[in-house]
């Protein structure tokens, strides 16, 4: 059985192994392939694996032999799951790999809009301390979280996670969810109405699904619900946000700043967000601590095997019987 890994590299860039699917076959793995490169790179290879290679429907009917491909991701949008379904070829996902990883960099790009540790180190390094008049400076105001109030739009695996931190931190936090769920509350943890959360929040921090009806859902009309010197974190998804309008808001200062991990087009091409100063952005790393590779890996080899014993698990489609 042949075995092909389209894109390894950002998944494992060296620190990590991919022996143990070498058990099932001879694998081939790459560390990225070109759209031009997808098609005879899987050849007649009845198992694939791609993190973000898309996978279209053009893409797969010219590799008939495929039977299992294996998402590297929560996400399933790179897979064209009509067309895998209507050709038996089974399709999984790894779900909840990266929670402890994507909550705690929730908070770290929090910690850098609120105190910009970053940039007080950088101006230390480089003598302004050592210049300084005084024992200590600031160039930003710090801000204390305790008794602010902590939005979360989302009750999944990383909503919940990311609520709590947020209690530890002594904050008060309110949550949009559709299936609000009573036993979570505590004296610091409420449900809310998306309007409320938007009203009443200090730090709206994105942690549900892109869908047609959420994305853009921060945009000129919700942010205009939204306090004045509101935070805005996005760990989720890039296109939840309407850029232009979080561009007007933080430039106008109607926003206080924002921490992003995910941006609309990645890598960015004419981002209205690049170079503002209160505007924290990094390049999709949440969830790429070596810890969270680890079980993402650990979960596809699970996933394989679980197929090839005839009761696959993580499955995001139906497909009909087998070719």
């Amino acid at each position: 059985m042949k075995i092909v890994i389209l894109d390894a590299n950002t998944i494992n860039p060296g620190d990590l192994s991919w022996e143990a699917f070498k058990q099932y076959g001879n694998l081939s793995v790459y560390p990225r392939t070109e759209k031009e490169l997808i098609v005879s790179r899987i050849g007649d290879a009845e198992i694939v694996m791609t993190s973000k290679c898309l996978l279209t429907a053009e893409i797969l009917a010219q590799c008939t032999n495929l039977r299992w491909i294996g998402i590297l991701a929560t996400g399933i949008n790179m897979v064209d799951l009509s067309y895998a379904s209507s050709h038996g070829i089974t399709v999984t996902n790894i779900p909840s790999y990266s929670t402890d990883s994507v909550a705690q960099f929730t908070f770290s790009l929090l910690l850098e809009v609120v105190n910009r540790v970053g940039q007080h180190n950088s101006v230390v390094h480089h003598g302004a301390w050592a210049t300084s008049k005084d024992f200590c400076f600031t160039l930003t105001p710090q801000i204390e979280l305790a008794k602010k109030t902590f939005g979360v739009v989302g009750f999944g695996n990383i909503g919940r996670k990311v609520a709590k931190i947020a209690e530890a931190f002594g904050m008060n936090v309110l949550i949009s969810s559709r299936y609000p769920n009573a036993s979570f509350e505590t004296s610091q943890i409420h449900f809310a109405s998306i309007d409320d959360l938007y009203k009443e929040s200090d730090i709206i921090s994105l942690h549900c699904p892109l869908t047609e009806e959420s994305k853009h859902m921060i945009c000129q009309n919700s942010i205009a619900k939204m306090k004045s010197g509101v935070i805005i974190i996005n760990t989720s998804r890039g296109p939840l946000i309407d850029e232009e309008a979080l561009a007007k808001g933080l430039t106008s200062g109607y926003i206080y700043g924002a921490g992003l991990d995910v941006l609309s087009v990645e890598p960015p091409e004419n981002n209205p967000l690049i170079g503002l100063s209160n505007c924290i952005i990094t390049p999709h790393i949440a969830w790429i601590t070596k810890e969270a590779r680890e079980r993402l890996i650990q979960i596809a080899i699970d996933n394989l095997d679980s197929y090839l014993l005839g009761n696959p698990i993580n499955c995001v489609n139906v497909p009909m019987e087998s070719k």
